[in-house]
């Protein structure tokens, strides 16, 4: 594959991509740079191979760091020096209304096709009436769990985050003096990154304490119910969550969870396949479970999470990266990507699909849990959702870290949000 440089593309020959071997004429070869976790990448190669052979064109996946912050930023570069090179982006669902000035509105070639899909997903790939990316697959995180451990335990599934507090010490203290003195009570992803944002997100809102920005664009984070989300979350640091948890993206986690050293998990559908997979410790002992609620009145919270694929405005391939986005948005590819990934699909008929039902078991589980799905502030705050999210983790961090007391950086945060604001969402 081409090497890649920061800021610009630099591919190498199609001669040699191809071992010599000259395509027809009329062939494309395709750029499509995409982030991925698990065996998603090497797995590319098989879900886009009957795109490839229908139409004879091929397809080059340039990977991407796996923090989706780390890849918005490399977006950003190559898009704003309007780079050739990149005919396809995977975009993450909060991305679209920054990033939509740069991309093909593929509201005429998708007409056919949007309503196969949830309506709730489309809708979040438009921005301005411009249909801005095709949905690959949908998120809602779930929490991972070890049916061995609860049952010898005899403690039922975790209803709200101080049961999992209690349950997750309880059986990581009874296990440690058994000898286990690896397993940890909880992990999920602590980095200061986006998917700290998702976490503490879900923390936040099932205590009641709102969605940072509400959606009418006032800012809400500095309440009490907050403070007290993120004051259960830092209690977790070096008691049930190991201090190296602050460093934890979503592999580091599973990491931990599938070599059979976590009872509790929380983390994307992507980790169920793998986590039954026949190296797993975990195989045969797990399930998942919706995350648990704050208070009983709030109830739980989900993160909306998602990939869509988008097509470069600057692309001079575009009409066969056009029919590349159709096809990896289409029932058939999302139903491959499904069982090879165990990934969600956007296509509501798949969840009723019984291949993917016996596969998968998770997928037709999850179907219902999009109706209560929580959606990051990206839509009220437009342009300014990444600074946004990067203060917000960046003051859950700080908590987390011991850096301030929840309510003195909850306090500075909405100054900080307070003063954006005030420059126009």
């Amino acid at each position: 594959m081409g090497k890649f440089s920061r800021g610009a593309l630099r591919p190498v020959a199609l001669a040699a991509l191809m071992g010599g071997i000259a395509l027809p004429a009329a062939a494309e070869e395709l750029f499509y740079v995409a982030g991925g976790v698990g065996k998603q990448a090497e797995h590319f190669k098989d879900l886009v191979k009957p795109w490839e052979e229908r139409t004879g064109h091929t397809v080059t996946l340039v990977p991407m760091p796996q923090s989706s912050s780390d890849q918005f930023a490399q977006y950003r570069l190559w898009l704003a020096a309007g780079t050739k090179d990149v005919d396809l982006y995977q975009t993450d669902v909060i991305w679209a209304p920054q990033l939509s000035e740069y991309f093909v509105d593929l509201s005429d070639a998708a007409k056919d096709i949007v309503g196969e899909h949830f309506p709730s997903v489309i809708e979040s790939q438009t921005s301005d009436g411009k249909l801005v990316a095709l949905p690959l697959y949908t998120d809602a995180p779930a929490l991972y769990y070890r049916t061995d451990l609860l049952e010898k335990y005899g403690k039922q599934v975790p209803g709200t985050w101080a049961e999992l507090t209690e349950t997750a010490r309880l059986i990581q203290d009874g296990e440690r003096a058994e000898g286990q003195g690896d397993l940890w009570g909880f992990v999920w992803q602590g980095n200061a990154y986006e998917g700290l944002t998702c976490n503490a997100l879900e923390w936040v809102k099932s205590f009641g304490g709102g969605q940072i920005v509400e959606a009418d664009g006032t800012v809400s984070i500095n309440n009490p119910q907050a403070v007290a989300a993120l004051e259960l979350a830092a209690s977790w640091i070096g008691t049930i969550s190991p201090r190296g948890v602050l460093a934890h993206k979503e592999e580091e986690a599973r990491g931990v969870w599938q070599t059979g050293n976590a009872v509790f998990m929380r983390n994307w559908p992507y980790a169920f396949a793998l986590s039954g997979g026949g190296d797993s410790a975990v195989k045969g002992k797990f399930d998942v479970a919706p995350l648990p609620a704050g208070t009983e009145e709030a109830g739980s919270a989900a993160t909306l999470g998602g990939w869509n694929v988008a097509v470069s405005k600057f692309s001079t391939k575009q009409e066969a990266a056009v029919d590349l986005a159709l096809y990896l948005a289409s029932a058939e590819a999302q139903k491959r990507r499904a069982l090879l990934d165990g990934n969600l699909p956007t296509v509501v008929a798949l969840y009723d699909d019984a291949e993917i039902a016996e596969a998968v078991p998770l997928i037709p589980r999850w179907k219902d849990v999009f109706a209560d799905a929580v959606p990051r502030p990206s839509g009220p705050v437009k342009s300014k959702y990444n600074e946004i999210s990067a203060k917000f983790w960046s003051a859950v961090h700080d908590t987390l870290s011991g850096n301030g007391t929840a309510a003195e950086n909850l306090e500075l945060l909405e100054l900080d949000l307070t003063d954006l604001q005030g420059s126009g969402w």
